[in-house]
């Protein structure tokens, strides 16, 4: 590869980055303004607002520290969660392909498996309520012994994650696996190359299988109803984001769009064998299918109700099982 070479990649990975991040501020405001409102029959906020113009506002408000033993490792999480997903994006990216063992379904896994992970992070070191100390002891009737140290509404929501991570992150992990089973490689550029010769993965009985599994892992990684077990409203309020406030909340605004367009990103270079591309038309595609998850989530989320464990796990290990028949149909 010649200097002009590496510097025309340089300059398309960089162009996919800016896109992903232009595209990515719109999609919350797509999710509620389009579709959310609509359902319900009522105005909804401005299509820039959730993505755009909210991290912007709070980037301008007050710095609150949270009562948490490690606050900078806390508010520091969600920025982390940013540059995750810019890994992830930059794993699928084709000009990324010749770093061979870092380019594999692995390291799609295993980044996955961190971003999981930080929400648990979050749940662990947090310990008050909307940064607030309580005021008294906790005496009431039907509080735990004196001697036994209290819980957070933090901690409920570190263990709603390690639930998460220990059987709601399965749908995804074992779609992700069905293009591997038919490519018969761990490696994208195998995976793309296949697709190209055969046709996209999508287009078959496994593929059909393997891609409603992974949109249902894609619903419970992105934590949206019915399966927003990390933020049920009723006992943890919004999960491990609660304490966030100012620049390190807008860093979550920015995170959760980001994430939608790079899940999306993955299923079109597993599933469809495009990758995102800025000197391709396949980025075009990318755009498109991020829309596609981002309305039909919404749908379902709208029409959702809140799942308990008692639905959850059923739900979730059912759709484990199609997932198993989607890699042994790619196989057959």
């Amino acid at each position: 590869m010649t200097i002009v070479d590496s510097l025309i990649a340089l300059m398309a990975v960089i162009g996919t980055l800016i896109v992903a991040f232009a595209v990515s501020v719109w999609l919350p405001g797509i999710e509620r303004k389009f579709v959310h409102a609509r359902i319900q029959q009522r105005i909804g906020p401005p299509l820039s607002s959730p993505g755009l113009m909210s991290p912007i506002k709070f980037f301008f408000k007050e710095i609150i520290n949270p009562n948490s033993p490690m606050p900078g490792l806390y508010n520091a999480l969600p920025f982390i969660g940013i540059i995750i997903s810019v890994l992830l994006l930059l794993i699928i990216m084709p000009q990324m392909y010749f770093f061979a063992t870092f380019a594999s379904v692995i390291a799609l896994v295993g980044l996955l498996k961190v971003e999981e992970i930080l929400y648990m992070f979050m749940g662990s070191l947090s310990k008050s309520v909307l940064s607030i100390n309580m005021p008294f002891p906790d005496v009431v009737k039907g509080a735990k012994h004196p001697n036994v140290p209290r819980s957070f509404f933090e901690e409920l929501s570190s263990m709603r994650a390690f639930r998460l991570i220990a059987l709601g992150s399965f749908p995804i992990y074992i779609a992700i696996f069905v293009p591997v089973a038919m490519a018969g490689s761990i490696f994208l550029s195998d995976i793309v190359a296949y697709q190209q010769l055969h046709g996209p993965v999508l287009f078959t009985i496994g593929g059909i299988l393997g891609a409603i599994v992974f949109f249902v892992g894609f619903m419970i990684l992105m934590n949206e109803y019915p399966f927003a077990i990390l933020k049920t409203k009723a006992d943890v309020i919004e999960g491990p984001l609660l304490e966030y406030a100012s620049k390190y909340r807008a860093y979550v605004y920015i995170s959760r769009g980001l994430l939608i367009f790079v899940l999306s990103s993955i299923f079109a270079t597993l599933f469809l064998g495009l990758p995102p591309n800025l000197l391709s038309w396949t980025i075009l595609i990318n755009i498109i299918v991020a829309l596609a998850f981002t309305i039909i989530m919404a749908i379902v989320s709208a029409f959702s109700p809140v799942f308990t464990y008692k639905q959850f796990f059923p739900v979730v290990a059912g759709v484990s099982v199609l997932g198993v028949l989607a890699i042994i149909a790619s196989f057959l």
